[in-house]
């Protein structure tokens, strides 16, 4: 398994625990944490992480708008989605914004898992993956 450094963005400081539990659980790094849009946007910019998971629902710039943010910055970024049952015109917004996957609350860790791989194997190049942006998940 390739291991990733993952930002972390979502309002909810228990949500922010568990899915950083689950994905180290995975193997991977939490390269950083963020509670609102704008600090996700400014710690994607700080790390460089492999890849983020995203909130929809965020207070002040909502998890679309941080989506387009991290994409005018990097525009091969790989932004997982986060999100709740009735927000599915958000994740068609997310998705046109540049998120490249989802994940439905409550969040289980092989879900979680198989969408981590099968983001990184659709728009990573995988064999040999090299973002770019400090980390290889190895």
């Amino acid at each position: 398994m390739k291991v990733c450094r993952i930002l972390v963005v979502d309002d909810s400081l228990i949500t922010v625990r568990k899915i950083s539990q689950a994905l180290q659980d995975l193997g991977h790094e939490i390269a950083g944490t963020a509670l609102s849009g704008e600090d996700g946007l400014s710690k994607y910019q700080d790390l460089s992480p492999d890849l983020v998971t995203m909130d929809i629902t965020l207070p002040g710039m909502n998890g679309i708008e941080t989506v387009k943010g991290i994409m005018e910055i990097d525009p091969t970024a790989l932004i997982i989605m986060i999100t709740s049952h009735g927000q599915e015109q958000m994740v068609i917004d997310s998705i046109d914004a540049g998120a490249k996957g989802y994940v439905m609350k409550p969040v289980k860790a092989e879900i979680l898992k198989e969408t981590i791989d099968k983001v990184l194997a659709n728009y990573s190049g995988y064999s040999g993956f090299d973002s770019g942006r400090g980390g290889d998940c190895d």
